[in-house]
């Protein structure tokens, strides 16, 4: 999966849509109604399809980046903002989840780890009282710590023990999602005078600043994710450490050849993959949410792990895969409260890129692309024979 070129993965995406509008217009009424006389007028059926699956889409389109029917520069723009907003835990987790996968752990924890992030972040911009910088900034370090401490039992216990990284991760995943709502229970945790499983509010000195003013949600998260973006570049393409990690995702046995510590570099993958999804923790409770509560993480962990397969687990092919799944979900809504088009349909999209995305033989056959190393066979030209050869 990770060594598809990118014309599979665009291919893939576009088979994943194409899809989708069959399922789309499958469950629109007047494709339905148009279906019972199909072949007595065959044209209102096809335009029913057509019209069912382009509205949809527009709608998509317009929810997500730009609405033109605004009447605002404001109300057109904010669809965009909005994609930006959504795109920013998933560009993180995202982030996270691709430098595991690049030194072969497949971590499937960002879920328990964007929790852990979002309760050591949230405790701290809600508990003390701090300088408006130093608040913020001592709450971002906290929540990647905690994103790194959980990410961290999973490859201590690699390490030391060869425990499957993929089932410790599931197991941290519910044992977070329980621990939150166990701790929004407690006197330090549960907001004072609320029957509400949630936190006090995040002090005004650790929120991530707007953007572009209050009438946006756009936070300043989204500059934390580009910045975070760059780092996973250099940290993997341009560091010693980095070429460790992608030394051991290409072979272990030839690493360990090599002289690199293999447990050692598991545990650090580990802890840097949980820290980036502990910053996507802090986007959510310091960002958006400005709150703690049991469902601060949503499934971000887990289409985290889409969008990392999607862009390839290269940090640029990530960043632009997250802006594309925060699209989908602020473009959802659009499409549902417009054209009736159920939300899940979005969800579906989801699941079918990442159909799509791990069966690369099926994408190439549909488009008839060639497959990877594979390349037309020259005839080598014969040389002249010259008079000396022919004696």
């Amino acid at each position: 999966m990770l060594t598809s070129n990118w014309l599979v993965t665009l291919a893939a995406l576009l088979l994943a849509l194409v899809v989708s509008g069959v399922l789309i217009a499958a469950a629109d009424e007047d494709v339905h109604t148009t279906a019972s006389y199909l072949f007595a007028r065959p044209a209102d059926f096809f335009s029913a399809v057509w019209d069912s699956v382009w509205s949809a889409y527009v709608a998509l389109f317009q929810g997500a980046i730009v609405d033109p029917s605004a009447s605002t520069f404001a109300r057109a723009i904010r669809p965009l903002t909005e994609t930006m907003t959504w795109s920013v835990p998933l560009i993180l987790a995202g982030l996270g989840l691709a430098v595991g996968f690049r030194a072969g752990l497949f971590n499937i924890g960002a879920q328990g780890q964007i929790i852990l992030g979002a309760v050591f972040g949230g405790y701290i911009g809600f508990a003390f009282g701090l300088p408006p910088v130093l608040h913020l900034l001592l709450a971002i370090i906290c929540a990647a710590l905690g994103g790194a401490i959980w990410a961290g039992i999973a490859g201590f216990l690699k390490a030391r023990t060869g425990a499957n990284e993929v089932i410790v991760t599931i197991m941290l995943n519910n044992i977070a999602g329980y621990l939150v709502a166990y701790l929004l229970t407690t006197t330090a945790f549960k907001r004072e005078g609320s029957n509400n499983p949630q936190s006090p509010p995040i002090e005004s000195t650790a929120i991530y600043p707007r953007l572009l003013g209050d009438d946006f949600r756009l936070h300043a998260g989204f500059l934390l994710a580009i910045l975070a973006t760059f780092f996973v570049w250099w940290l993997m393409d341009r560091s010693t450490l980095g070429f460790q990690f992608r030394a051991v995702g290409a072979n272990p046995s030839a690493a360990r050849t090599a002289g690199i510590n293999i447990n050692r570099i598991y545990l650090l993958v580990m802890i840097t993959s949980g820290a980036l999804a502990g910053l996507a923790g802090s986007a959510q409770v310091l960002g958006t949410e400005r709150v703690l509560t049991a469902g601060v993480a949503a499934s971000f962990g887990f289409d985290a792990i889409t969008v990392a397969l999607l862009g390839r687990s290269k940090p640029l092919g990530t960043f632009l895969a997250g802006l594309l799944f925060g699209a989908l979900r602020a473009g959802g809504f659009a499409m549902q409260s417009r054209t009736g088009t159920p939300i899940d349909i979005v969800l579906v999209v989801q699941s079918l890129v990442v159909l799509f995305i791990a069966a690369p033989p099926l994408v190439r056959a549909v488009f008839r692309l060639p497959a990877p190393g594979r390349r037309k066979q020259i005839s080598p030209t014969p040389a002249p024979v010259t008079k000396e050869a022919a004696a």
